[in-house]
């Protein structure tokens, strides 16, 4: 039985593996956690004379260093002076050089949201009249690339270290205490501290090409590293590093001395195990209840690593969102750590220490108050991450959170189906076989003289023992109908945790929607120009084919009202059979050579699968516009297409 299904358990594995590769693969860049909300000089405007600075506005704090703001003139000078200032609250400006000339210039912005994540971004402004610009905004690589896929990927890394360490102890400590002297155990503990560790020295070294140039080869710049040692992340992840120390002190008294004292049904040589007194039963709890207290310490300040730096810190109630993340992560890690722990258990768990169904019980116990500690953080945290049911469908964060959701109750189902073949598990029955243990003690004695032969013997015997308990065990139908849920509830859980890091990095819903409501309003109130009531909506549909695999599509721009002034712009990007296509980036830009103006570009927000959107787009005059659409399907295959359209 166990030789069929190993395969099906390597075989499943390795999908769900490929799943989440392929999930990881196709996360985008980080979105931007604050958003840029306002500017002055707003974003296409012509001003009559040159401003002293230029302010930018987010929608929540943000870290700025030397050059997080750059204004360029239209010969690609930098014409700011100074480190950028935060005027108050969420307003950081630069000065700028007196008496610039006139024409188009480009700003360009590379900051650090509070929740750790990187925004960037450009926009144009015009002195007297808008000009040609030989600037060319380059590629915003910060938080994305082969840097941005590597620090996604340690943070993947780092959860799962996280759950599988923190949930396996609370395994062994509270649900199956001879457990501590189990190999696999001990080991799948040990990979999850060795994991936690790595990861996190990796998005040490990573952060400041994550949140700067994006090179790889700034990865191991000491002056970048000293720049992210001050830092709150930086500080977050030092601490981490000092309580993975402690935690190692724990995984050694854990499986040390505390195995040590956990008594086993029978020793490895088939001995019955000595009953310990009662000065040893009080120094086994003397010893439980520290490894309780040591370990809960250092459990819930390494969620709290995570809690003090991410989503939790900035925002609505931080002072109450910390504390509730906590719980959450210290509860997944409980159930889904746990439920890790349990699997190998009932698959790898040597015959001489066979999981008991008392084991089991205790642990569906843990799990079932995890689960109810999930959905009440949970249903805090949703709604301050998304603050309206339209979010929901609106934003990504919400079209990933409803995915979550939908695990997360699968998993519940699973869980449930798991919880009834616990309540009908039966313990292993004994082996029965004493004639021919008789017989063999008997031949045993006879050649009691050739000590070799009788050591061999011995050890055949061990072996007929530990076959017979093995075939007995996996003959129980309860048991393998365990497993079976069991691996398949881990199953889901890989995929979970994968969409749940992919989550952390995407711009919450409530975020979102108060950017682009704030850019609206802005884009409204600050429109200039006339216009010109006879122009309408334009639209314009471009194939496109990028050259790589899965290259080919339509992209539709919708311009509106095509005038001089404000406009609104949506670009639609679909495969050729008509259903949406989501790729990684698009950039827009206009030009009117008649004039030599431009191009200007322009960035618009991702809002939905295949749909993009800029508001307040300026157009300074009237006129046979070029517009270009630049696509990106991957990170090396793009393509540029265009059409010309009278615009004003």
């Amino acid at each position: 039985m166990t030789q069929t299904i190993a395969p099906r358990v390597r075989t499943l594995v390795l999908l769900l593996l490929a799943a989440t590769g392929l999930l990881l693969a196709g996360a985008s860049p980080a979105s931007a956690h604050a958003a840029l909300t306002g500017s002055d000089p707003q974003q296409g405007v012509v001003v009559d004379k040159a401003p002293s600075q230029v302010s930018l506005t987010f929608s929540e704090r943000v870290a700025t260093s030397d050059d997080s703001l750059r204004v360029l003139d239209p010969k690609g000078e930098r014409v700011d002076a100074g480190k950028p200032a935060n005027l108050s609250g969420t307003t950081y400006a630069v000065q700028l050089h007196s008496g610039l000339p006139d024409g188009t210039y480009t700003v360009t912005y590379q900051v650090v949201s509070a929740d750790s994540h990187p925004v960037v971004g450009a926009f144009t402004f015009s002195v007297g009249a808008p000009s040609t610009t030989s600037v060319t905004v380059p590629e915003q690589t910060a938080g994305g690339g082969t840097v941005g896929r590597l620090y996604g990927f340690g943070r993947y890394l780092s959860y799962a270290g996280f759950i599988v360490l923190v949930g396996g102890a609370a395994f062994v400590l509270a649900c199956w205490q001879r457990g501590a002297g189990v190999r696999p155990l001990q080991r799948l503990v040990v990979s999850g501290w060795v994991t936690l560790t790595a990861a996190t020295l990796m998005l040490l070294l990573l952060r400041g090409s994550y949140t700067g140039s994006g090179k790889i080869g700034d990865v191991f710049d000491l002056s970048l590293l000293a720049d992210v040692l001050q830092t709150k992340t930086g500080a977050a992840l030092v601490s981490r590093l000092l309580l993975l120390a402690a935690g190692a002190l724990f995984i050694a008294v854990l499986f040390g001395a505390f195995a040590r004292t956990s008594p086993t049904t029978t020793l490895n040589d088939g001995a019955p195990h000595r009953e310990p007194d009662a000065g040893e039963d009080e120094e086994k709890r003397d010893l439980t209840f520290g490894l309780a207290v040591g370990g809960a310490v250092v459990a819930a300040g390494l969620a709290a690593s995570w809690a003090m730096a991410e989503h939790a810190s900035t925002g609505l109630q931080p002072g109450i969102a910390m504390p509730v993340d906590i719980v959450h992560l210290l509860a997944v890690a409980a159930w889904l750590g746990g439920l890790a722990a349990l699997l190998v258990a009932l698959y790898r768990a040597p015959e001489e220490t066979p999981l008991d169904a008392a084991a089991v019980h205790r642990f569906s116990t843990v799990a079932f108050g995890s689960v109810v500690a999930l959905v009440a953080t949970g249903v805090y945290q949703s709604w301050r991450q998304l603050g309206s049911w339209s979010a929901f469908t609106d934003t990504r964060y919400g079209q990933l959170l409803l995915i979550k959701i939908g695990l997360v109750a699968l998993l519940v189902g699973i869980a449930w189906i798991s919880r009834r073949w616990t309540g009908r598990l039966a313990k292993t029955a004994p082996v029965a076989a004493h004639e021919p243990e008789e017989r063999e003690k008997e031949h045993v004695s006879a050649v009691a003289a050739d000590s070799k032969r009788a050591a061999q013997l011995a050890r055949q015997r061990a072996a007929v023992d530990a076959a017979r308990q093995k075939r007995l065990r996996d003959a129980d139908p309860d048991r393998l109908g365990l497993r079976r849920s069991v691996l398949a509830e881990a199953g889901v859980a890989v995929v979970l945790l994968a969409v749940t890091t992919v989550l952390t990095q995407t711009e919450p819903g409530r975020t979102e929607q108060e950017a682009k409501a704030a850019t609206s309003s802005s884009s409204s109130s600050g429109s200039s120009g006339s216009a010109d009531s006879s122009s309408g909506a334009l639209t314009l549909d471009m194939p496109f084919d990028t050259g790589g695999e899965d290259g080919k599509g339509v992209v539709t721009v919708d311009f509106d009202p095509a005038r001089v002034g404000g406009n609104d712009l949506h670009v639609y990007v679909e495969r050729p059979n008509g259903r949406a296509f989501d790729i990684p980036e698009v950039k827009v830009a206009f030009t009117l050579d008649a004039q030599k103006i431009g191009p200007l570009p322009v960035v618009p927000d991702h809002i939905a699968t295949g749909h993009w959107t800029a508001s307040g787009v300026q157009i300074p005059m009237a006129g046979d516009w070029q517009i270009a659409v630049t696509v990106r399907t991957s990170d090396i295959d793009q393509a540029t297409v265009s059409k010309n359209a009278q615009i004003g």
